[in-house]
């Protein structure tokens, strides 16, 4: 551990399916790490393109560790490259995102200054589309790591590829849970949340791409239903004291800024079961206080009411036209 080793390996795995486009790019960066002590791992995820991502791979020769696997979505992958490194240390980065040339440099300072085992470093990281110049900062606030859970949970702004875990982590908790899609990350980083400490460094280490063939866009349905079925266990495992703690307010209110935050972003099923746990434990003076300044989460609270009512002639209708506007505008 870092206590021991000062210079302790670091395994950088990289998961891809279909990913040629970007590949070469994800790992130029990463070989181009100040931090010697790297191993990277590319795990092709059954990718059915002709080869073309296991060319660009295998081109690297033993600059890399590559293996191939049958296509079980982006969790399997990275559990194949936990299971496959010799690090002490995994950092995952996307095959379409970049790091920063000093970033496992900057976080294995950050652990020594930390002088602690059970840390889980993450970052500030920036987002483009095209040109990698024309960027957009995402800056974290620090977060204490008592106050993580909850914060992780009224926030969406974690990037996994920002984390230097410690290879322990993963024998305490678990692994990625390969049953899910899109929401493996988050649903592991809220487990580790319980054991170990994540420590905010304040700087950008990573360049993440924003592009059409990310999951996010194409399977929203599967997205939509993980998120609520996610924010769902969340909320049902965080403590009482976790809420008043990280939120600084009565219990209902910290159920309430849940569920203002899962209603905004749309996950409305998760957000129903927080706003039902805030009117249990103060079901008078909640909605006059909130119906001022949480405008947009009680609209879309009344459309998800309203959508429930609905005959299901009329949803069926809905779900059509909404299928043929998507066609029609692609």
């Amino acid at each position: 551990m870092i206590l021991d080793n000062l210079l302790p390996k670091v395994s950088i795995v990289i998961p891809v399916y279909n990913g040629s486009d970007f590949l070469a790019h994800a790992i130029d960066s990463a070989l181009s790490q100040t931090y010697n002590n790297i191993e990277i791992l590319v795990i092709n995820d059954g990718s059915n393109d002709d080869g073309t991502t296991e060319r660009v791979a295998t081109s690297y020769g033993d600059k890399i560790r590559y293996f191939s696997k049958p296509n079980g979505g982006v969790a399997s992958a990275l559990n194949m490259g936990i299971s496959k490194m010799r690090g002490e240390y995994f950092s995952w980065l996307s095959h379409d995102d970049l790091y920063t040339k000093d970033k496992i440099e900057k976080e294995i300072n950050a652990l020594s200054v930390i002088g602690q085992e059970k840390v889980i470093i993450y970052s500030n990281y920036v987002m483009f589309t095209k040109d990698q110049e024309n960027c957009t900062p995402i800056y974290l606030k620090g977060v204490s790591a008592e106050n993580f859970r909850y914060w992780l949970t009224v926030e969406n702004k974690l990037h996994g590829c920002t984390l230097l875990i410690p290879k322990t982590a993963f024998e305490k908790v678990g692994n990625f849970n390969e049953n899910m899609r899109a929401t493996q990350d988050y649903d592991l980083w809220f487990r580790m949340a319980k054991e170990f400490k994540f420590v905010h460094i304040s700087e950008l280490l990573i360049k993440s791409r924003s592009h059409a063939g990310q999951g996010i866009y194409k399977m929203p349905d599967i997205v939509l239903k993980e998120c609520n079925n996610l924010y769902t266990n969340f909320i049902l495992d965080l403590q009482p004291q976790e809420i008043l703690l990280a939120s600084g307010k009565p219990l209902w209110e910290g159920y309430i800024e849940i569920a203002s935050s899962l209603f905004n972003r749309g996950y409305n099923e998760a957000g129903q079961l927080a706003d039902r746990l805030a009117r249990e434990n103060n079901p008078h003076s909640y909605i006059v206080m909130w119906i001022s300044s949480n405008v947009k989460y009680l609209i879309n609270k009344f459309i998800f009411t309203t959508k429930r009512l609905l005959p299901s002639k009329i949803k069926n209708w809905i779900k059509k036209m909404k299928s043929v506007n998507r066609r029609n505008h692609n």
